[in-house]
């Protein structure tokens, strides 16, 4: 499906030209999200990368899905944008990262801080995994901008990806999408017997 230009490293697995599409909507701070993102790691980018069985034939896109009832949803959201704006090339590692630490963003540990204090935890996490040059550009991207109500830097980004998430019907994480299709046989819990099952039925 399409996808705006700056948010072209949300392609984590699989070539741009790939002729299948896999859309996974994933938000940050949810435990089913996190989940999948591990299947994604362990299983499907093995098969859509260079050398797996699917390279060529199908990509996989993380679409950001920003769940408004975890109160720091836009937050870590926000902060996925900015990494593939300032090294896109770290933008999975990131988010892996970020999924395997989501428990210091849920509602209670959040509960005390300030969005200035979220954000620079976030900013921590990120100098982990990104260029030490790239930190404070990572940190500029999320200052909040001069007017009262105008958001920071990738807030842009951000309504993109809410708005794409809208036009589609998708509500909740995860969601899949298949060629454009919601695929809703598509779980969480599915390891590689049912990922090869799927996918064997779908690639021809």
């Amino acid at each position: 499906m399409a996808l705006q230009p700056s948010l072209h490293p949300m392609i984590v697995a699989g070539e741009y030209d790939a002729p299948h599409t896999l859309d996974i909507f994933l938000d940050y701070v949810c435990p089913f999200s996190a989940k999948l993102s591990r299947t994604i790691d362990t299983v499907l980018k093995p098969w859509f990368d260079k050398g797996g069985q699917y390279h060529g034939r199908v990509k996989l896109i993380m679409r950001l899905q920003v769940q408004p009832w975890h109160a720091s949803s836009t937050f870590t959201h926000e902060a996925g944008l900015a990494v593939a704006r300032v090294s896109p090339e770290h933008f999975w590692a990131f988010s892996r990262q970020l999924f395997d630490n989501q428990g210091d963003f849920f509602d209670i540990p959040t509960s005390t801080m300030t969005p200035v204090q979220i954000r620079e935890e976030l900013a921590n996490l990120a100098a982990k995994i990104i260029p030490e040059n790239k930190v404070g550009e990572f940190k500029e991207l999320l200052k909040l901008k001069g007017s009262p109500n105008g958001g920071v830097a990738v807030t842009d980004d951000l309504k993109y990806t809410i708005k794409f998430s809208r036009q589609n019907g998708v509500h909740v994480s995860p969601t899949a999408l298949w060629d454009g299709l919601v695929a809703n046989e598509i779980s969480s819990s599915w390891g590689e017997a049912e990922w090869s099952k799927f996918l064997s039925e779908k690639v021809k």
